[in-house]
């Protein structure tokens, strides 16, 4: 289908009902990428041993709204896919089918499937997926062991039972209802007429609608049965909001064949009169004015599921992401502005300006609650990046031929969109690493005593001004010997004094791989070293523990924002930079014994029992001492990596929240800066980068 015809479609439909419906489709987009996620975690929640009717139900739900938002703005091959889908769902919560391993495999690829459509739309990838296979997979499954309750009537009294009874069949009709034949059409798209079906799936009370040419259009007609309490008008009236009035027409439905008053088998009259006795009263007047169309972002993918659905439409608001931007920019204007404030008030006599000093301090305590306010905003729970890996592990561990359990802790372990963003593949590799190099096959955990099937833990957690990220495995863990065998035959230097923590730090380098085959999982020495890259460059850093028989644990730890940070204040010569306070260990005097030289030009700062190497940020950032200028006198100790340094300075102005400006964006990187800042007076302060100064020396 071509993207002339889509776009052909979608101005059609603007135009029947005046509406630019172009202006929802990134809403449904939004909506439709949620429900996908959530039908996934259903499927892969789901049991086909232990069946949850709450489930089905759930997953048969989501398909639903997937496929009328979609039918709303004219996609329509996503509303067909959908369809099938929701076909399949259907007779499952029915309990007409039993949900088996390829019914829940043959709906995740509807899912991935789904979703390829839109995201074709949206640009973000090259075509949009074929489904004519998989629609043949979901239509064989739908009508596997498919007799109704007529065929298994008629294959009880010695006839043969067809494999599929028409929808003709009628059950005995309650108090106030009748039973009517529906013909639609011609239509120039028949899935048109799926919308009425909808209804009566979406209004309690309206009846049954059953399709009579087993949703096949004959000539462009489609025929359906209706059992209502409704009269002519009031369902004509109801019809008329998705098709034109004159193409509906209403006729009476005669005898077919089923269960007939009096026939052996029928139901007695009590029981039917019990059946439908809440639907003895019609709804519809009601309905009608419920189900016209409204130009509101919902109506793109109808919610169901009563109460909770609307509870969260009632507490939540979506908004861009760029007003979100917007506004922490805003608010990091504002903590300028206060610390010029700050700096021009110590200028002011206390006793003579009390008054205006303390209204000063509440400005600077609101400005800091409105900052953590705000900054809350765009810190969602790591449950958004955990939810990605129970599927690909499904999927990975299947292909390798292992058994993997996936635990998740602390998900609701909150962390800046932007970094959750950023730190999605990194995690998703180590995911994958531990499930290709940690967990062994099951046969081999046997035989070590162990359960057959593994276990990968997702856990996250704050400490202090950082969230910790832990994946951890409970296979075979790193060996020794093997990483220093492989490192020594890639010519890198591996002494046998190495620590243990300095041979796990070996597969961090570049093309480093232990595996001994090249498979489309791993091999090819990609991915590690690219890990630790991506994360060193968001201000984080990656501990590894291993023990052998064990397991491997990686440990990724990371700032909780990008956006504003504490900082302090040093000064060099003239210049005032930002050190990350969480990256300062502490600071000191540097006294006559303090730095040693060494060959070369290096220096070391003796700190206690240790050697640190001296980093002069003078002369590192070209100011110089002139002459009779002092030396520094004051040296500050960061940490980086695992490693630490001692950075020379001048003075400690201090302690201050900075707001971090992209010194990229506007000019250029510069090395061993991270960005820069406005501090109170109005000047810049260039920030600096501790991994970088750190791993320099």
């Amino acid at each position: 289908m071509t993207d002339s015809t889509h776009d052909q479609r979608d101005s059609s439909r603007s135009s029947e009902t005046g509406l630019d419906l172009q202006q929802f489709h990134q809403t449904f987009f939004e909506e439709a990428a949620e429900n996908l996620q959530r039908m996934e975690q259903l499927l892969l929640a789901l049991d086909p041993a232990a069946v949850d009717d709450e489930t089905l139900n759930a997953i048969f739900r989501v398909a639903h709204s997937i496929k009328g938002g979609a039918a709303t703005f004219g996609f329509t091959e996503v509303a067909e896919l959908a369809h099938e889908m929701e076909t399949l769902l259907d007779r499952l919560r029915r309990h007409e089918l039993s949900p088996t391993p390829p019914m829940v495999d043959v709906l995740l690829r509807g899912g991935d499937a789904l979703w390829g459509q839109p995201s074709f739309r949206q640009g973000l990838t090259p075509e949009t997926p074929a489904t004519e296979t998989l629609v043949a997979d979901i239509r064989q499954l739908a009508r596997l062991s498919s007799q109704p309750a007529g065929a298994v009537a008629v294959a009880a009294a010695g006839g043969s039972a067809p494999v599929e009874a028409p929808a003709t069949a009628r059950k005995l009709l309650g108090p106030g209802q009748r039973e009517l034949e529906v013909r639609i059409g011609p239509l120039e798209q028949a899935n048109a007429a799926n919308h009425l079906h909808e209804l009566f799936d979406e209004i309690p009370g309206l009846g049954e609608m059953r399709p009579l040419d087993f949703g096949e259009p004959v000539d462009g007609m489609r025929r359906f049965s209706v059992t209502t309490t409704c009269t002519d008008s009031e369902l004509l009236d109801l019809f008329s909001f998705h098709v034109e009035r004159r193409l509906v027409h209403l006729s009476g439905l005669g005898l077919g064949y089923g269960f007939h008053e009096g026939n052996p088998g029928a139901p007695t009259q009590e029981e039917v009169n019990a059946a439908v006795a809440a639907a003895a009263v019609s709804p519809v007047t009601a309905a009608v004015a419920s189900a016209a169309p409204t130009p509101a972002p919902g109506a793109a993918a109808p919610r169901s599921g009563g109460g909770a659905g609307a509870s969260v439409d009632a507490t939540t608001l979506r908004v861009s992401v760029d007003k979100v931007d917007q506004l922490i920019n805003l608010v990091g204007e504002l903590v300028i502005t206060q610390a010029m404030l700050i700096q021009s008030s110590r200028a002011l006599d206390p006793v003579a300006h009390q008054a205006l000093l303390s209204s000063i301090s509440l400005v600077e305590r609101n400005s800091r609650d409105l900052q953590d306010a705000v900054m809350s905003i765009r810190m969602i729970p790591m449950s958004a990046v955990f939810s990605r890996f129970p599927r690909m592990l499904r999927d990975l561990s299947g292909k390798l031929g292992k058994q993997v359990e996936l635990v998740t802790i602390g998900e609701a372990t909150e962390l800046d969109k932007g970094l959750v963003e950023k730190i999605t593949d990194p995690l998703t590799h180590l995911v994958r690493n531990s499930c290709d190099h940690g967990i062994e096959l099951p046969q081999v955990r046997t035989q070590s005593g162990k359960t057959p099937h593994g276990t990968i833990t997702l856990s996250a957690w704050h400490q202090g001004g950082s969230v910790v990220i832990e994946v951890r495995d409970d296979g075979k863990g790193l060996s020794r010997e093997k990483l220093l065998s492989k490192a020594r035959e890639r010519g890198l230097s591996a002494p046998d004094s190495l620590t243990d923590t300095q041979v796990w730090n070996l597969i961090f380098e570049p093309g480093f791989s232990t595996a001994e085959v090249v498979t489309d999982v791993s091999g090819r020495g990609v991915g590690m070293d690219v890990v630790k890259k991506n994360i060193t460059g968001l201000g984080g850093r990656v501990d590894i523990d291993s023990a052998p028989g064990c397991g491997m644990s990686v440990k990724v730890r990371l700032p909780l924002t990008l956006a504003i940070m504490d900082g302090m204040s040093v000064a060099v010569r003239d210049e005032v930079y930002i050190l990350p306070m969480g990256s300062v260990v502490e600071s000191d005097l540097v006294g006559p014994d303090t730095i040693r030289s060494l060959g070369a030009g290096s220096r070391v700062a003796k700190v206690r029992e240790d050697y640190l190497p001296v980093v002069d940020l003078a002369e590192l950032l070209g100011s110089p001492a002139t002459e009779g200028q002092a030396a520094p006198g004051i040296m500050v100790i960061v940490e980086s990596e695992g490693m630490r340094a001692a950075l020379l300075v001048d003075e400690l102005v201090g302690q201050q929240q900075v707001v971090v400006k992209n010194l990229e964006t506007h000019f250029r990187r510069i090395p061993d800066v991270s960005g820069a800042t406005i501090l109170g007076n109005g000047k810049v302060a260039l920030i600096l980068d501790v991994g970088s100064l750190v791993s320099r020396r």
